[in-house]
């Protein structure tokens, strides 16, 4: 994304300048919007499926798309865990320290070398920073060198095949296409707007075989109530 969206409505409300919601749109849907104060939300107010996560996070965490560090700071302060938190919008990591988040960095995923972590968060449609399904491989070999021995990756995301069911109740995509799953999005937020980016949401059962692949092992920890699920991955050479 070539503008700060997030960046700059999460400044906005933060600062108390402006409240205008972020539009979300996509080629063949109509447009959505997110509240920017969602992402300021408490721990009671979050999905049961972050708060399964963030229950389930242990040792040092990396917050992946930290946004307004929302979860940071709930491990930092109520968990007293040590949190990274990382976020390619500079707008989003100047709020989370202001907010009291000492290690946020404006940094991408895929740049991040050297370091390990206990516990890696990718929440909030985490999947989606893969892009795309051809993908997911590099995604794995990338985390892979990220997570310390007996680590763990907690990710969700939401299998969107319903978004092409049919009137009888049956499922119809092209199976010549891509993957249902691949979108594109722009973002829009007062006189700013984005370039079109890939995001991924990949049902259960893709991730799970793609996990396996790449010698993970992928458990199903929880469903919510929009065909999303959290998921958490391990390394089976920890197991051996």
């Amino acid at each position: 994304m070539n503008k700060d969206i997030f960046g700059e409505a999460i400044k906005d409300f933060y600062n108390k300048k402006h409240q205008e919601d972020i539009v979300v749109q996509a080629p063949d849907f109509d447009d959505d919007i997110i509240p920017v104060s969602y992402l300021f939300r408490n721990y009671s107010e979050m999905p049961k499926i972050e708060q399964k996560a963030l229950e389930l996070a242990f040792g040092e965490v990396l917050d992946v798309g930290c946004g307004a560090g929302s979860h940071s700071l709930f491990l930092s302060e109520e968990k007293k865990l040590k949190v990274h938190a990382i976020d390619i919008s500079e707008g989003a990591i100047e709020i989370c320290k202001k907010r009291g988040i000492i290690n946020a960095n404006v940094q991408d995923i895929f740049d991040l070398k050297k370091t390990q972590y206990d516990t890696l968060l990718f929440l909030m449609n985490g999947s989606g920073i893969i892009g795309k399904l051809g993908s997911i491989d590099r995604f794995f070999l990338h985390i892979k060198n990220l997570l310390k021995p007996n680590g763990q990756i907690l990710i969700d995301s939401s299998d969107i095949s319903y978004l092409f069911a049919e009137d009888d109740g049956s499922f119809w995509v092209d199976a010549s296409a891509a993957y249902y799953g691949e979108m594109q999005y722009k973002l829009k937020y007062k006189n700013l707007e984005s370039d079109w980016f890939d995001w991924l949401y990949v049902d259960y059962n893709t991730l799970q075989n793609a996990a396996n692949a790449n010698g993970f092992i992928c458990e199903l920890l929880l469903e919510g109530e929009n065909n999303d699920f959290l998921a958490k991955l391990t390394m089976a050479s920890d197991i051996l």
